[in-house]
C-alpha cells in the first residue's frame, strides 16, 4: 500500500547554485544528510517529513539543450509543491529573476525551472 511521497531526488550540476535557488529563493530548510559518498543536500518540503534530495551527480539527460524543453513546465516532467500563498512564490521568483508561466488549466498554479532546468509546479488549493 502506498502512503504518500517521502522525497523527490534531482540531479544537479552545481550544488551551491541549486542550494541558492532552493534555500534562498524558495525558503526551504536544509536537513541532516548522511555521508553517501557523493555531494548533495536534503531539504524539507513542508512539515510532513517530505524532502527534496539534491544529488550532485552527472545527469545523462543534460545533453538536451534547455531551448528544446517545453516553455511551459506543465508540459514536461515535473513535481508539484502545494503552497499556502501563491503570491509569495510569485514575489520570490520575480525578485530572483526566475521566469515562470501560469497554469493553463485556470487553477491557482504556476510553473518554473530550477538552475538545472527541472520543472517545478507550485499549486495553491482552493
Amino acid at each position: 500500500m502506498i502512503n504518500g511521497v517521502d522525497h523527490v531526488s534531482l540531479l544537479v550540476s552545481d550544488l551551491a547554485r541549486s542550494l541558492a535557488f532552493y534555500e534562498q529563493t524558495l525558503g526551504l530548510a536544509r536537513l541532516a544528510r548522511p555521508d553517501l559518498g557523493f555531494s548533495g543536500a536534503w531539504l524539507a518540503l513542508g512539515a510532513n517529513g517530505q524532502a527534496l534530495h539534491l544529488l550532485a551527480l552527472p545527469d545523462p539527460r543534460a545533453i538536451v539543450p534547455a531551448t528544446e524543453l517545453p516553455a511551459h513546465g506543465g508540459r514536461d516532467q515535473h513535481f508539484a509543491l502545494r503552497v499556502s500563498d501563491l503570491g509569495w512564490i510569485k514575489q520570490r521568483l520575480d525578485e530572483a529573476g526566475v521566469t515562470y508561466t501560469e497554469s493553463r488549466s485556470g487553477r491557482a498554479a504556476l510553473f518554473c525551472r530550477d538552475p538545472d532546468h527541472h520543472a517545478l509546479e507550485f499549486f495553491q488549493p482552493e
